[in-house]
């Protein structure tokens, strides 16, 4: 291990919260009421300086490394860089909301930065600016993560900058057409950063004030979810803000990589993307499944209404974004079943959202149709194909090996939850798994989307906050930190 080195990208890292915390310090001077303003200072004081401290000493214990760099370095980073972030994120929380407690603001740190959108806070509407805007801003930086925006800038990394970006992202490196991995994902950037711009502008332009349309885009364009409405979408009452997070919703659960080659005129690349085919028919046939059914059985108001809403709680809860408009916790069954289906798919690789991803799912249900063909048609070969491309058995394998996984760490948590909580519900304590897992926020009964986590002991909170972590950075990551063989000296 490279020990030098991972400290001086882990200083770099944190830095870069240091500079987030001074965003928000920023706000509180200019935004916040006059009578918490001397509190939200000093919380963002602390949050900054600590931060700032911390990286400068990583930093400089890193200097005179190496460049080389392999992937338990990069390993090493993305798993330790993100706890860290969400211990010292959490920073503003504590000294703000003492009532949530240290594992209640590990939590909502946690949730922010892996832009799950679960909260322990209720009455968002009395907490300061300066809070409401880190909460947002947490999400739009875990979105890209902060491993990618720093790639994006620091380009001392030669190879190393391609492991790290594979590794935090799920994005296939292979689809970038640059012979450098720097300029792909600094491009991707500066797309991450239009887009939110033109969501902020599109909810100005439909009525939200200018604070609650950059929090809004913030969160949006992260599919995070994160609102300063405790009513989330709701409260705007707005059809025209509902169309426009449906639409930048769906659109950044799309792969960054395939809308680079899109705005780029590449329309052939786009044409034969199987993944996006399969996102697209998901979206409208689980829309349209959930819409005829509200209505034969008369739950919901207006059909134009209905299919709104229909639309906007898949979009929403396929791109793991966990916004609502409407309490599906209280939907018959049918619906929620489909909608907690479409917490495990997720959205495309190398978008922001969470889940399995569509394209894993595709691969593995064409190896179940494999497979079963192959029961009676032994010696038939059938290639397993995926945007165009012929998939090597190491690549299906690795994709069935990590859907195996996160089956067994959906189990574990599950059980580990659940004896936690064995006052709450299966239902609540499955939902909550899964939608902390998954990186969507809101689950079903206690904890939908009218609902939040405070119900939940320091322990449970704890562990569902580490979830969200592994599952951001899809269990490799996290994973990794504990093995001995990844911590070896390095050669």
């Amino acid at each position: 291990m490279n020990y030098r080195l991972v400290s001086r990208l882990l200083g770099i890292v944190i830095g870069i919260l240091s500079v987030a915390f001074g965003a928000c310090l920023g706000i509180a001077l200019t935004l916040d009421d006059i009578k918490v303003v001397e509190e939200t200072k000093l919380a963002f004081e602390e949050a900054m300086l600590i931060s700032f401290v911390m990286g400068t000493v990583l930093f400089y214990l890193g200097r005179g490394a190496t460049h080389k760099f392999f992937q338990k370095e990069a390993l090493c980073v993305i798993g330790v860089s993100w706890i860290l972030a969400s211990f010292l994120g959490a920073i503003p929380y504590a000294a703000l909301v003492p009532e949530a407690g240290i594992a209640g603001a590990f939590f909502e740190s946690a949730s922010g930065l892996t832009t799950t959108g679960a909260s322990v806070l209720s009455d968002l509407e009395s907490l300061p600016a300066s809070l409401l805007f880190w909460r947002c801003l947490s999400q739009w930086i875990g979105g890209m993560g902060v491993v990618v925006f720093f790639v994006a800038v620091f380009g001392f990394l030669g190879a190393g900058a391609r492991m790290l970006y594979s590794n935090e992202a799920s994005g296939s490196l292979s689809e970038a057409d640059e012979s450098r991995v720097q300029k792909t994902v600094l491009r991707i950037v500066y797309l991450y950063f239009t887009i939110s711009v033109l969501c902020a502008v599109s909810y100005y332009w439909a009525g939200m004030g200018v604070f609650d349309s950059v929090c809004h885009a913030f969160a949006t364009v992260s599919t995070g979810g994160f609102s300063t409405r405790t009513a989330s979408i709701a409260a705007f009452e707005s059809a025209e803000i509902e169309w426009i997070a449906i639409f930048f919703m769906a659109l950044c659960g799309v792969s960054f990589v395939l809308l680079l080659r899109g705005l780029r005129g590449n329309w052939e690349f786009v044409r034969k993307n199987t993944e996006l085919w399969a996102y697209l028919t998901i979206v409208t046939l689980f829309s349209l499944g959930i819409a005829a059914f509200l209505d034969a059985t008369e739950v919901g108001d207006a059909k134009d209404g209905l299919i709104r809403s229909s639309i906007f709680q898949v979009v929403s809860v396929l791109t793991t974004t966990g916004f609502a408009t409407e309490n599906f916790a209280l939907w018959p069954s049918m619906p929620k079943f489909v909608l907690l289906l479409a917490m495990v798919i997720g959205g495309s690789t190398g978008s922001t959202a969470g889940g399995l991803k569509v394209a894993r799912v595709v691969v593995v249900l064409k190896v179940g149709i494999r497979s079963i063909e192959k029961s009676f048609r032994r010696n038939v070969v059938r290639r397993i194909c995926l945007n165009g491309r012929t998939l090597g058995e190491s690549t299906i394998e690795g994709i069935q090996v990590f859907v195996l996984l996160s089956c067994m760490a959906l189990v574990v948590g599950l059980i580990m939850v659940s004896m936690l909580e064995s006052s709450l519900s299966l239902d609540t304590n499955l939902s909550a798994v899964f939608a902390c897992y998954f990186n969507i926020g809101p689950g079903l009964e206690d904890v939908g989307p009218m609902g939040n986590y405070a119900s939940y002991g320091s322990a449970a909170k704890s562990l569902l906050a580490l979830m969200m972590i592994t599952g951001r950075l899809e269990l490799y990551a996290v994973l990794a930190l504990f093995s001995p063989s990844l911590w070896k000296n390095f050669r």
